[in-house]
């Protein structure tokens, strides 16, 4: 292996055919260059869609009414429900295996035009109705004040708390809101906090940023909603599947409203746990495309590694006839095609690697920059393309052995010349 002799042999061998040679290592380059910034791509997909749903409940789902689509009990199909503050008591004391649950208003009714006023400043956002328990299922940061709270809640006094867009819009840069009040849609509510959600990619019912959201209680008494409830978020308790506890709650609303138990459109739901399974499937998925795509691409090239080399074993053939005549073993021979094979498949594939890995540093400081100059509200989907450290050395590995079956047959071929045949080879 470190026989001086034979690496100035194949150092020589390269400088005289230096257009094939390249063109021998540029397939191995390209495949380990494309394997390097697809798996880099894959990855920074990844790190940016996993990035905006960091902190959510992955044991979660929301629950909430829609029109039946069967007959049941004398009731028509297309029958309008809602859920109710009795549904929800009953699921709280009906279900065990319920982690918390927060039922929710959608103030899309609210939404006519400028619906929010301060002083000289209107907009139009949305306004939903939430409990402090929603925290638990879609955590986020308060950048001034505090969350809704319990006594929000029993007294429903006329607060509310503002995504971030809302505050740059009623408000001056820098200046406190706490304490100030926002007329929405013809009511006033004191603002106790701003919050800047830890999961800008996951918006359920609303975009956070452009919301402001007030107690539950007080939303429905404000504005007439009765004891409607228009959907709720729940989450399981540990070692419980979310759609174990959806399908008890199901049974209790379907009981509550007469809704047929065949109707599966009565009920609409979204279960975050199966989405979040479904989405690592996919990002597996993509991950195993590009290995395939990657490798399909490695064994072309070693392939045309190959061929080279029975090529310089043709041309050679004298001279591996002269070597078997004066006593070199088959080790020797073997080696010596394997060495050559396993040095341009190394060489080529290490600066395929690193000039794959110098484009994905170009490519991560785009990214930053373009997130800089983006406006604030604007979230990345694409975030730290790279490769890790076990994928690298995974991939130089793989280099080497690629190179060793890529010599493989050609020095298998080296062996079994004659050297009588060979010596009369010309």
């Amino acid at each position: 292996m470190f026989d001086r002799d034979r690496w100035q042999e194949i150092l020589n061998a390269v400088r005289k055919n230096k257009l094939r040679s390249t063109l021998t290592a540029f397939g191995v380059f390209w495949a380990i260059f494309m394997l390097v910034v697809m798996m880099g791509s894959g990855n920074g997909l990844k790190n940016g869609i996993t990035a905006g749903v960091k902190d959510f409940a992955t044991n979660s789902g929301f629950m909430w009414a829609e029109s039946t689509t069967k007959a049941y009990e004398g009731f028509k199909r297309g029958r309008h429900w809602d859920i109710s503050n009795q549904d929800i008591m009953e699921i709280k004391d009906g279900v065990p295996e319920l982690g918390v649950i927060s039922p929710r208003l959608n103030g899309w009714n609210l939404r006519s035009g400028e619906n929010i006023v301060r002083g000289k400043r209107s907009a139009a956002f949305n306004v939903m109705g939430d409990y402090p328990a929603y925290r638990k299922i879609d955590p986020c940061t308060m950048l001034w004040g505090r969350y809704i709270n319990d006594e929000d809640i029993k007294q429903k006094r006329k607060v509310c708390i503002i995504g971030e867009n809302v505050y740059d819009v009623m408000f001056d840069e820098n200046e406190d809101p706490v304490g100030k009040y926002l007329r929405v849609n013809g009511v006033y509510f004191m603002v106790v906090g701003v919050f800047r959600s830890n999961n800008p990619n996951i918006n359920i019912g609303s975009n956070k940023k452009e919301t402001v959201y007030m107690p539950f209680t007080s939303m429905q008494q404000t504005y007439n909603y009765g004891d409607r409830v228009h959907f709720f978020g729940i989450t399981a308790k540990d070692g419980v599947k979310v759609k174990d506890v959806m399908d008890k709650i199901k049974v209790i609303l379907q009981k509550n409203h007469k809704l047929s138990p065949d109707d599966e459109d009565a009920i609409g739901k979204v279960d975050i746990e199966n989405e979040i399974k479904t989405m690592f499937y996919i990002f597996l998925g993509i991950d195993i495309l590009i290995w395939v795509v990657g490798l399909g691409t490695l064994f072309a090239g070693a392939i045309g590694i190959s061929n080279i080399m029975l090529i310089i074993v043709r041309e050679r053939t004298k001279e591996i006839g002269i070597q078997r005549a004066i006593g070199a073993r088959p080790s020797i021979i073997i080696g010596q095609i394997l060495t050559e094979s396993v040095f341009l498949t190394t060489v080529a594939g290490f600066i395929g690697l690193a000039f794959g890995t110098f484009v994905l540093y170009i490519v991560d400081i785009a990214v930053d920059a373009s997130r800089a100059a983006a406006p604030p509200d604007e979230e990345s989907f694409f975030l730290n393309p790279e490769i890790g450290l076990p994928i690298a050395l995974a991939s130089l590995a793989m280099l080497i052995f690629v190179g060793f079956i890529a010599g493989l047959i050609p020095a298998m071929k080296a062996i079994r010349i004659k050297p009588i045949e060979a010596l009369r080879h010309e």
